[in-house]
């Protein structure tokens, strides 16, 4: 069964974590995605620009229109994701909970319902 693992966070989140425990967070992750991966329950671990960097696109008239920022105005924004692999959800969970970041914010797992792209 394949998981979403989501990150949630803002640029203030980033920006008051203190410069000296950088790269021991960027290790926890690492090492994280190192041992997952390593089981094949890791597919991809993928981190996102900044919010401002975002842009939202909808087609209106038959044209797109593009505007700046993500569809949604929040305080927290998805910040980076993980697509799992998993015999069940106990197991993924699992590894939810081994995820740093847990320790410090609420991360979300969410089933992923289907493959619609052909594997290639």
């Amino acid at each position: 069964m394949k998981f979403m693992l989501m990150i949630y966070g803002n640029q203030e989140t980033w920006s008051a974590y203190p410069a000296e425990e950088w790269p021991k967070a960027i290790a926890a992750v690492d090492a994280f995605n190192r041992k997952f991966f390593e089981t094949g329950e890791l597919l991809g671990a993928y981190g996102l620009a900044d919010a401002v960097q975002a842009k939202t696109v909808r087609v209106r008239a038959g044209a797109p229109a593009v505007t700046d920022g993500p569809y949604l105005e929040t305080k927290e924004y998805l910040a980076s994701y993980y697509l799992l692999d998993c015999v069940d959800e106990a197991r993924a969970l699992e590894i939810a909970a081994e995820m740093p970041y847990a320790a410090e914010n609420a991360v979300e797992l969410w089933p992923v319902m289907n493959e619609a792209a052909p594997q290639l």
